[in-house]
């Protein structure tokens, strides 16, 4: 247990504290299934993204984001995806299978040695924001939050751990009743049903109505404020009137907004809001008394910013 998941042996070998002849017989009968990097890009701005091997051949994506304050991984919770949301490359892959909670924890694992070998610092911060939907994927993504945030695991604080979901609505409720310590993100991009179910058809199952009863009473539960990620697309959701919409949104519960660039994909024809318009619409949401954050894309150069995480090859 040691070996496996305090010092992330890779193979029976590794095991030193462990007799030649033990080790050779755990090799025969046993076998450690290792998720591996099969390659990795690194961009301008030194984000690294990996294509993620797992044991069966499927391949996933994820990132190491380095920025001055702050080393954080992002990582896969499924093998493609189901929700086919408009905006994101990962939506336009069929959805193979679930990761498993071991696979979930090494792709951390990797990222952690990835970051102290090129930037000389460990993670300071995990995202569940690649590959798939985390809230479909409950129970290996709960199990492998335990396992980074226990003593003889990663030991994090829960605290530095963000799930990010498009938002499914009874899950939601769920990780109230599991009084879920880790931060939570809702993918929102729009504050109106007519928007949102064209860019995001889970809405249709999940409106903003259920999901604003269902944010409610997760507050209720944990006490634990909702970040609301939101891409601001040139002339869908960027005037003043949708600002307006989501301000009155984010009155339900404690809350912060993350505007997003949208980073392009070869299957959408989405455009970038500009500057002057993203400024405005902070500035609006600002004034209502929304706390309010611009975030830049990282690696939109190798394809590794939100919303560009798709498996190109198998190979």
């Amino acid at each position: 247990y040691q070996w496996l998941w305090e010092k992330s042996a890779r193979s029976f070998e590794e095991m030193s504290n462990l007799s030649k002849d033990l080790r050779a017989k755990l090799d025969e009968q046993y076998a450690i299934n290792v998720v591996e990097v099969n390659n990795s890009q690194f961009s301008n701005d030194h984000t690294i993204k990996n294509a993620f091997r797992l044991y069966d051949g499927n391949i996933v994506e994820g990132v190491l984001i380095p920025l001055e304050d702050r080393m954080t991984a992002c990582v896969s919770s499924q093998v493609g995806c189901s929700l086919t949301c408009k905006f994101c490359a990962t939506g336009y892959m069929d959805r193979k299978r679930n990761l498993n909670a071991d696979e979930i924890y090494d792709q951390v694992v990797l990222i952690d040695q990835q970051a102290k070998q090129n930037y000389k610092v460990p993670l300071t911060n995990i995202v569940y924001m690649g590959m798939g939907e985390p809230l479909l994927n409950y129970a290996n993504v709960m199990k492998s939050i335990e396992r980074i945030t226990a003593p003889d695991g990663l030991n994090m604080s829960y605290k530095r751990i963000t799930v990010s979901t498009a938002g499914i609505a009874k899950m939601i409720k769920k990780l109230g009743d599991d009084g879920a310590k880790f931060n939570l993100a809702l993918s929102l991009h729009a504050a109106n049903d007519k928007k949102r179910n064209e860019i995001m058809p889970i809405n249709e199952a999940n409106s903003l109505k259920s999901l604003e009863e269902a944010l409610k009473y997760y507050f209720s539960k944990t006490k634990n404020p909702v970040t609301y990620e939101y891409i601001v697309f040139n002339n869908f959701n960027d005037e003043i009137e949708d600002a307006m919409e989501l301000a009155r949104f984010c009155k339900h519960i404690p809350c912060k907004v993350n505007l997003i660039e949208y980073n392009p994909i070869q299957f959408a024809d989405f455009i970038n809001a500009d500057g002057d318009k993203i400024d405005a619409f902070s500035n609006y949401l600002k004034s209502q008394g929304v706390n309010t954050n611009i975030r830049r894309s990282r690696g939109k150069d190798i394809d590794a910013a939100c919303g560009q995480l798709a498996v190109k090859e198998q190979n």
